[in-house]
């Protein structure tokens, strides 16, 4: 019978917390557990049998339970990366090998290619990045087809290189795509016409703009002047009016939507983004009312855990306020980190929030 080897961090408390672990099977349990009755070691997660409290130890990493002289449970396989894990890293495989297709590969093919059925796979995929397949691949090839055209390709040298095998399967979506037409993408929005209005509420300042197919911009601030700015430097050469009165009605249930968001904003939103921004975008808007997730969970709902950085910074380019709830991620210890219209806003929203 191995002899077992008590190197985890010491206390009672912390022990009965890791049992309760094994016990709820949780899959993000950062320990493993012998069993001196069957020489195995397994995670808090093992589908097996619960073994009995007192023939249980417990170790910070599977090397010292090895060491100690036990073997790798075979269901659990606590010596190889955590299920989660592997799809994580299977899922963003995926997302490249979409990336780099000039178009997009059969959902079979793609399946096959990271090792799943085709039903799993899609399944997965949308659980991870919020999107299915198809819609992860239109995001792709419109952000690539938005740089081509603004590296001053021709449009139709655009439409190919960014993976599409026939322009006229792309003028029947191009403006659902770009919010314009491609010409005048390539132009710079010149024509585009955007309204939009600035009114008050709890929180200072607010605007809002309406393109043809939605709202695509609810900026906070101090200042209607300097919204106005905020809104030019957003869309540098579109044509932007005043909305008239019935603008006015739509901008009071967005401001009633501020006031109170539990119930959800019932309008189109305009959403641009490259694909990684349109993930963490969507991602966000899954945080439930009164709930807060920090960075690197917001990195692991989204298949990248290693990508905390770059979500934080798509959480910085949002532009629709509240909408995309973007207040409700938090630093791993809970404190406030930066928020796009100030963190006192963001400090009054979670308050809010919390309160309801």
């Amino acid at each position: 019978m191995p002899n077992s080897l008590n190197s985890t961090l010491p206390g009672s408390a912390e022990n009965d917390l890791r049992w309760a672990a094994i016990l709820a099977r949780d899959p993000h349990g950062g320990f493993f557990f012998s069993v001196k009755t069957t020489g195995i070691f397994c995670r808090p997660a093992c589908p097996a049998r619960l073994p009995k409290r007192e023939n249980i130890q417990f170790y910070a990493t599977a090397s010292e339970a090895q060491r100690a002289g036990f073997r790798p449970c075979k269901r659990c396989k606590p010596n190889q990366p955590p299920l989660w894990e592997q799809n994580a890293a299977k899922i963003a495989a995926a997302c490249r090998l979409i990336e780099e297709a000039p178009e997009l590969p059969a959902l079979g093919d793609l399946a096959s290619r990271v090792g799943l059925s085709t039903y799993y796979f899609h399944r997965l995929f949308k659980s991870i990045t919020g999107l299915t397949p198809k819609a992860y691949a239109t995001a792709n090839r419109t952000n690539r087809l938005r740089r081509h055209l603004s590296r001053g390709l021709t449009v139709t040298q655009a439409i190919y290189d960014a993976g599409y095998n026939s322009n006229g399967r792309f003028y029947e979506e191009a403006n659902s795509l770009l919010g314009m037409t491609a010409s005048n993408f390539r132009a710079g929005g010149v024509q585009t016409n955007i309204r939009f209005a600035i009114g008050k509420c709890s929180l200072g300042a607010i605007l809002v703009a309406q393109s043809e197919r939605g709202i695509c911009a609810i900026l906070l601030g101090d200042s209607a002047n300097q919204l106005k700015l905020d809104l030019r430097e957003l869309f540098p050469h579109a044509n932007l009016i005043v909305g008239d009165k019935e603008f006015a009605d739509l901008v009071a249930r967005v401001i009633a939507f501020v006031e109170n968001p539990a119930p959800g904003l019932d309008l189109p939103l305009d959403i641009r983004g490259t694909a990684f921004q349109q993930r963490v975008w969507q991602a966000l808007r899954k945080i439930p009312f009164g709930k807060r997730v920090s960075y690197s969970e917001l990195a692991r709902n989204i298949g990248s855990p290693r990508s905390t950085r770059a979500v934080a910074q798509a959480c910085a380019a949002n532009t629709l306020a509240v909408a995309i709830p973007c207040h409700r991620v938090v630093r791993s210890g809970g404190a406030l980190s930066g928020y796009r219209w100030g963190t006192d806003r963001k400090q009054e929203l979670l308050k809010r929030e919390a309160s309801e």
